[in-house]
């Protein structure tokens, strides 16, 4: 679990706790420089390492679009590496899902052109997001449906990383190529491409797609439904043919036969009271990107490994100390005892 974030840098006034995860925690802050809220995940430096910064670098990339929440700067305090990002504060998807138990078709649509558009934003920047789910699909306020993709923690750049090679995401999410793949690679948009649509069925039927009914929390009866394409609707459900269409148009085994986000985008079910700025590649939707160069980020990144190596040598220097003074405070006794 994450330490306690008690210096949160000099430029940030804290305001609440978010919440706290295997990667770090959340707090929300007030910029003292403009008075804007602030998201800010706090990683300890000891666990800055690769993925940390490839999470930063890909995360930086994609906040020139408005699907995206917004990377704002890296920085670092005495204790933890920052990362500062645009706060939503209408909470997430799935805590929506929950509270309403499902969506309507057409509330579900809405939901899924913004995802598809935010997906195709990040693969037309060559990142692969490969943990697209609810909760990783953030409201910007209450009572809105309008959406931001979060969490580039499992993301992969394919100019600059390899491809997917590992089995990784969210089990409920995760496509049969990726449990099939056994370290070997895999294409990253298909997998978004399936994530989304485990994403949709959720937001329709207020379920998981391949969630064993008399065993819904068995993890391997659930990969199984996967591999085997097992699932169904409600008969009660009422969805449109179009709508079913789709989802079996994504939840094909061959990823080279599902379609794509092209194809979704071309979809009538899609296309349906599709909003201005997600017509066109949702070029209404991009916007600057943040202040923070590349090579500052890295610069960042770099600070927090060597401060983290200073911490590790400075604990190992201590040990060495009390080891030495124990043995020494041994010898002193077999010397009285002998005496």
């Amino acid at each position: 679990m994450p330490s306690p974030v008690r210096d949160i840098g000099q430029n940030y006034e804290k305001v609440r706790n978010l919440g706290i995860g295997s990667f770090g925690t959340a707090v929300l802050v007030r910029d003292r420089r403009s008075g804007e809220l602030v998201a800010v995940k706090y990683i300890p430096l000891t666990d800055v390492d690769t993925r940390v910064e490839r999470e930063l670098l890909n995360h930086r990339k994609l906040s020139g679009h408005q699907k995206v929440v917004q990377f704002k700067e890296a920085f670092l305090t005495s204790t933890h590496l920052g990362i500062a990002m645009e706060f939503a504060s209408g909470g997430d998807l799935f805590d929506l899902v929950s509270r309403y138990k499902r969506l309507t078709e057409d509330e579900a649509r809405v939901c899924f052109q913004q995802l598809v558009c935010g997906a195709a934003w990040c693969h037309s920047q060559a990142v692969y997001h490969r943990d697209i789910k609810l909760e990783n699909t953030l409201l910007e306020q209450e009572g809105s449906l309008r959406l931001k993709l979060c969490d580039f923690g499992y993301s992969k750049d394919s100019v600059r990383n390899s491809k997917p090679n590992t089995l990784c995401g969210t089990p409920a999410y995760v496509a049969p190529e990726v449990l099939n793949s056994k370290g070997g690679q895999y294409e990253g948009p298909p997998v978004d491409v399936w994530s989304i649509g485990v994403a949709l069925y959720a937001m329709l039927v207020g379920s998981l797609p391949f969630q064993d009914p008399e065993h819904p929390n068995c993890s391997q009866r659930m990969i199984q439904r996967i591999l085997q394409l097992n699932y169904w609707f409600p008969a009660s459900m009422g969805l449109s043919s179009d709508c079913l269409d789709l989802l079996s148009r994504i939840f094909v085994g061959d990823p080279a036969q599902r379609i794509d986000l092209k194809g979704i985008q071309r979809h009538p079910w899609y296309l349906k009271n599709l909003p201005p700025e997600c017509q066109n590649g949702g070029v209404l939707l991009r916007r600057e990107p943040p202040a923070q160069t590349e090579e500052q980020l890295l610069a960042v990144v770099q600070a927090a490994r060597a401060a983290a190596e200073e911490e590790r040598r400075a604990v190992q220097h201590v040990a060495v100390e009390l080891l030495a003074a124990a043995e020494v405070s041994a010898d002193l006794e077999d010397d009285v005892s002998e005496w």
